[in-house]
C-alpha cells in the first residue's frame, strides 16, 4: 500500500511531537544535573559534572545500588528460572487442574501489590526474614513470577508443535527439548522479560520500604526519595541523583534492545 506524502508528513509530525513530549522532561533533568548547585558555582562555569561524585558521596548511593543490583539480580534469575519452567509446563502439557492452577498464577497480575504488603510484613517478620535481602527480593520474584509464567506459557504455546514432534521421535525428552530446542529459539521472549522484570525490580519502592524498617537493605530508588527529603539547598544534586539511579535501567535496555524489540513485535503474546 503506497503511503502518500502528506500521510507520510503528517506520521512523522506526530513522532517528532510525542519524542519531544517524551525527551524534554529527560533533558532538563540532565541540564540540571551539570549545573551549579549554588550561587557561588553559577559564576565559575555552567558545566559542573563533579555534582555526580558529590551525589553518590552524600546520598550514599553507593550502599543503595548496591541492594538494588543484588536484589535485582536475585528477582531477576529466580523469576526467569521458574517462568521458564512454569511456562513450558503450562504451555506444552495437559495436566489435570492446569487450567485452575494457572488461573491462579493469574491472580498475582490481578492483585496489587499494596493489598498484601502490610499482611506480607507480619508473616515475614513471624519467620525472622524482616531486615534482610530475602525480604525484599522474594515477594518481587512473587509478583513477577505471575506475569513470567503467562509470558513464557504464551511463547511456547505459539511454538510449531511439529518441532516438538520432530524432536521426541529423534528421542529427545522434554528437558531436553526445553533447554535445547525451545529456550534459544525463545531468546527474544526472555531477553524481552528479563528487561521489564530488572525495570520493575529496579523502580520497586513499596516493598523495600515496608520490608526492611531500619533501611538495612534501602535500595536506589527509595534512597533518592530519603535523600530528597534531606537535601534542600538545590536542585542539580537530586538531578544528578536521579540520573545516577535511572543510569542502570538505561544501560540495559540500550544493551538488549534488539532481543527486547524482536521480542515485542514476534512475541510473545499471541493469543
Amino acid at each position: 500500500m503506497k503511503v502518500s506524502s502528506t500521510e507520510r508528513f503528517l506520521n512523522y509530525a506526530v513522532l517528532i511531537v510525542f519524542s519531544l513530549l517524551v525527551l524534554a522532561p529527560m533533558l532538563t533533568i540532565l541540564t540540571q544535573a551539570f549545573g551549579p548547585h549554588d550561587a557561588a558555582a553559577g559564576r565559575e562555569g555552567a558545566f559542573h559534572p563533579g555534582n555526580f561524585l558529590a551525589a553518590w558521596q552524600e546520598g550514599r548511593f553507593g550502599q543503595y545500588m548496591g541492594t538494588s543490583v543484588l536484589v535485582a539480580a536475585i528477582v531477576v534469575s529466580l523469576t526467569v528460572i521458574l517462568s521458564v519452567l512454569a511456562g513450558y509446563a503450562f504451555g506444552t502439557m495437559t495436566f489435570r487442574g492446569s487450567t485452575v492452577l494457572f488461573y491462579l498464577f493469574l491472580l498475582g497480575i490481578m492483585v496489587p501489590g499494596e493489598t498484601i504488603v502490610v499482611p506480607l510484613f507480619f508473616d515475614l517478620r513471624a519467620l525472622g526474614l524482616t531486615d534482610t535481602v530475602w525480604a525484599v527480593a522474594m515477594p518481587q520474584v512473587a509478583q513477577s513470577l505471575a506475569f513470567g509464567t503467562y509470558w513464557m506459557r504464551t511463547y511456547f504455546r505459539g511454538v510449531s508443535p511439529a518441532i516438538v514432534d520432530a524432536a521426541r521421535m529423534d528421542g529427545a525428552s522434554p528437558r531436553r527439548i526445553l533447554w535445547s530446542i525451545l529456550v534459544p529459539m525463545g531468546r527474544p521472549a526472555i531477553t524481552t522479560m528479563v528487561v521489564l522484570v530488572f525495570m520493575w525490580t529496579w523502580n520497586e519502592f513499596l516493598i523495600p520500604l515496608v520490608m526492611s524498617p531500619t533501611g538495612a537493605f534501602r535500595t536506589a530508588p527509595l534512597g533518592l526519595a530519603f535523600f530528597q527529603g534531606q537535601y534542600t539547598q538545590g536542585t542539580a544534586l537530586l538531578a544528578a541523583g536521579a540520573v545516577l539511579v535511572a543510569l542502570p535501567v538505561v544501560v540495559l535496555y540500550f544493551i538488549l534492545q534488539r532481543h527486547f524489540i524482536k521480542g515485542m513485535l514476534e512475541g510473545a503474546v499471541k493469543e
